[in-house]
């Protein structure tokens, strides 16, 4: 263990994962979200590839037992990201971010439901505080249902809240998959899975991007793929009940980036709602580490570009 270097790589994590986000966020109004994927989701293989190479042979690495449980967790994924760079089209890159922090609140909820996994008392108590929180975000975006598929920035709330549902039920899914599969193979094979599913939406009008799109897209991917790395190295180095919290550090990117290059202030009812996920997050991880829990037990999923 090596506390010191695992914060050090989950925080660059962080920040690797908003350069992801700000990626996408410059093509987001030029290039369809079914394209963003593709690129995200290939670029990402190159510098996971050239990492589990130095870590020996490929085939041992990639071998599985659950190539039906791979496709589904891809499926969970390709849609939450479909969904969620969609959102980004729509809203402030904090918003986006501070919705998407429900996601692992809702695992808790899905992995009792589906796993079966005994959920005490004040875990379900934080998940609806939490909920409670993406709420009070939500609330300025929706104004009047009725005109949701009208108000850009109600449609892009309710697609960052539907994103999360399959954020988590692809962090439930990988769950099942770790009890079997190595995690060299559960990467590659999401990255795999999310090129090909991306395919299907060559029909609804890809575009041919810029050099500059182009570039943007490329890095999405780059960063992607690396970040993932980053942050799967920072669990090897320290405790996930001293390295899950940081996660939240990339809102702080986000609104550093978001100010900087969009013009983007986060309203209060985005400082209060995420304020509050946050919070209940936090709550929930020190809460295991006092009760002893294993780093893998309590370890949350990544974001929906960083799944």
């Amino acid at each position: 263990m090596n506390p010191l270097l695992g914060i050090t790589l989950k925080l660059i994590s962080t920040l690797v994962f908003a350069g992801m986000l700000i990626s996408i966020k410059l093509v987001a109004d030029r290039v369809p979200p079914g394209e963003i994927v593709f690129f995200r989701s290939f670029f990402a293989l190159i510098p996971v590839l050239i990492y589990l190479r130095f870590q020996g042979p490929l085939g041992p690495l990639l071998f599985t037992e659950r190539p039906v449980g791979h496709m589904v967790r891809s499926l969970y994924g390709v849609t939450s990201m479909f969904l969620w760079f969609g959102a980004l089209q729509l809203l402030p890159v904090a918003d986006a971010l501070a919705i998407s922090y429900g996601a692992p609140l809702l695992t808790v909820a899905l992995a009792a439901v589906l796993l079966g996994e005994q959920v005490r008392i004040y875990r379900w108590t934080a998940v609806v505080v939490g909920f409670g929180g993406v709420l009070v975000m939500l609330a300025p975006h929706l104004g009047d249902l009725r005109h949701i598929f009208s108000d850009g920035a109600a449609f892009g709330a309710m697609l960052a809240l539907i994103s999360t549902v399959f954020t988590a039920l692809a962090g439930t899914q990988v769950r099942r998959l770790t009890m079997t599969e190595k995690t060299g193979a559960i990467v590659i094979y999401f990255s795999l899975g999310c090129t090909l599913f991306s395919f299907a939406t060559i029909p609804f009008g890809w575009v041919r991007p810029s050099a500059f799109d182009l570039a943007c897209l490329i890095a999405s991917g780059l960063f992607g793929g690396i970040g993932q790395l980053l942050m799967t190295q920072s669990y090897r180095y320290a405790h996930a009940s001293l390295v899950a919290p940081l996660e939240y550090s990339s809102m702080l990117w986000a609104v550093i980036y978001g100010a900087w290059l969009f013009g983007e202030v986060p309203g209060i009812s985005v400082v209060i709602g995420s304020v509050i996920v946050i919070g209940a997050g936090v709550f929930i991880v020190l809460r295991e580490r006092a009760l002893g829990r294993s780093p893998e037990e309590i370890r949350k999923p990544g974001l929906p570009g960083g799944a």
